[in-house]
């Protein structure tokens, strides 16, 4: 694969939506996914394109000048385990480093709640560094524990 990684760009949520939707496994809420398209429009937002065509995406959120986190990235299901996923976080970490950020974080579905899919995503983001910090019930809600990644950069 060739990919090619664009951004940071704004006003990405029609280019990135789509994409949400192709994965009800993880984006399966709908409301769920209309903030995400609210959130995605004023966000730092990374694409992983080959050949033109868009395969995945990364919106950055930063909290304080220290932190930001990897608000939401998708990939597309066929292009799964191609590296386009690592190639996204790279470029958001470096873009990161550059604003001075020494902490990212990410939020996926906690090991309390078994789920093969996220099982998948918690494993890839400890194979590109990050660590798991501490899981909350209060985050999102009690039937959707919610866990923290840590990573610093």
């Amino acid at each position: 694969m060739n990919i090619k990684i664009e951004g940071p760009l704004l006003d990405q949520s029609s280019t990135c939506v789509p994409i949400l939707r192709l994965l009800p496994e993880w984006f399966g809420i709908e409301a769920v996914i209309l903030d995400y398209e609210r959130d995605i429009g004023h966000l730092p937002t990374f694409l992983a394109k080959e050949a033109g065509s868009l395969l995945g995406f990364l919106s950055l959120k930063q909290h304080y000048p220290f932190s930001a986190e990897i608000y939401v990235m998708a990939v597309r299901p066929e292009a799964h385990h191609g590296g386009i996923g690592r190639a996204l976080v790279a470029a958001a970490e470096t873009h990161a480093r550059g604003l001075g950020v020494e902490y990212m974080q990410v939020k996926t579905l906690g090991p309390s709640r078994p789920d093969d899919g996220f099982a998948r995503t918690r494993a890839f983001y400890e194979a590109v560094g990050y660590r798991p910090l501490e899981e909350f019930k209060q985050i999102w809600d009690k039937n959707n524990p919610c866990l923290v990644l840590v990573k610093r950069l």
